[in-house]
């Protein structure tokens, strides 16, 4: 293995909350004038993705396609094989799932340059119940060859995603949340594809965790820290490709993997982790995800409670991992 990485490093001062979706906007924007060849549609959503400002700076750029999001991705193929970048977007439970075919067939059958941004994934979408809360999306998206997945931690990550979706040649599925969360990193900390970012050092267990749980996840390793247990943390913000080499020398180094995501179980981050576990250093492991189930209406902070996503669901999942290592 390579020498472990640093310490990445995260925000400070007074907390703030910013969703994933607003990055997403705001990162268009600075795409938009940097690069002509830039193309952004969108599902009738636009005020909700954070699209807008984008049509209203570049409107001869951005392509209102309605309520047709198979349609969406049929054209932001056709756009990218004339050799242009295509960002599409809707929210999640629509973007993978009404236009999963396309998405396949599509694009990346034929491994072309169009981004998929789906916003208000994952429980945390609330009130809007179990309709809307896509918790397949990773599973459907890393299945397919050639297909990118991110799933950045908070807004600061957010951003620097979306410009390295701009850079990757083929298809990349980016998952935003619609929720504001709290902002975990500093201005200073670089986003790199394919690697995970370490944000606390331990020996005891390591909390592997994606998206908006990764703030949860680090709350739960400072209570576990308290009760004398040291929990290194990692941000696995690219599912695929999977760092495999942060999960193998974790499960050396802790002797147990602890993943949390707001997604189901089955084939998401705990799924693909496992995977690599299995393969180059099998140990103990407990998933902190949705366990077939759907959601249920709520605010996305009661949700996350209710299925044990919050910190202290986190602290008792890893405390339960702890005495399993044990034994």
């Amino acid at each position: 293995m390579s020498a472990p990485p640093l310490l990445a490093p995260l925000a400070t001062g007074e907390p703030k909350n910013e969703a994933t979706r607003n990055a997403y906007g705001n990162a268009l924007l600075e795409l938009g004038e940097a690069n002509p060849e830039i193309v952004v549609l969108d599902a009738d959503l636009s005020g909700s993705t954070k699209t807008k400002a984008f049509s209203k700076a570049y409107p001869k750029r951005f392509f209102n396609m309605g309520v047709a999001e198979a349609n969406m991705i049929g054209v932001a193929a056709g756009l990218a094989s004339q050799g242009l970048t295509a960002f599409a977007s809707s929210f999640a439970m629509f973007a993978t799932g009404k236009a999963y075919e396309q998405i396949r067939q599509s694009v990346c059958v034929p491994n072309l340059n169009v981004k998929v941004c789906a916003t208000h994934a994952g429980l945390t979408v609330g009130e809007d119940g179990k309709s809307h809360q896509m918790l397949e999306d990773v599973t459907l998206m890393r299945v397919i060859p050639n297909m990118k997945v991110m799933v950045p931690a908070d807004a600061v990550e957010a951003r620097q995603c979306i410009h390295a979706a701009a850079k990757i040649e083929g298809p990349v599925y980016v998952r935003l949340s619609r929720a504001s969360t709290p902002i975990v990193f500093a201005d200073s900390y670089e986003f790199v594809f394919g690697k995970a970012a370490l944000l606390r050092e331990g020996t005891d267990l390591a909390i592997i965790a994606m998206g908006v749980t990764v703030a949860p996840a680090m709350e739960a390793a400072e209570a576990l820290a308290r009760e004398g247990i040291q929990a290194r943390v990692l941000n696995m913000s690219t599912i695929k490709p999977l760092d495999v080499e942060a999960i193998t020398r974790a499960a050396s180094d802790c002797g147990a993997i602890l993943t949390v995501e707001e997604h189901q179980e089955n084939g998401g981050l705990g799924d693909a982790v496992a995977q690599a576990v299995v393969l180059n250093h099998p140990v103990p492991m407990k998933m902190c995800a949705m366990h077939d189930q759907f959601g249920q209406s709520g605010t996305g902070d009661e949700l996350l409670a209710h299925y044990g996503l919050h910190a202290a669901g986190i602290t008792a999942s890893a405390k339960e991992l702890m005495k399993r290592k044990g034994a």
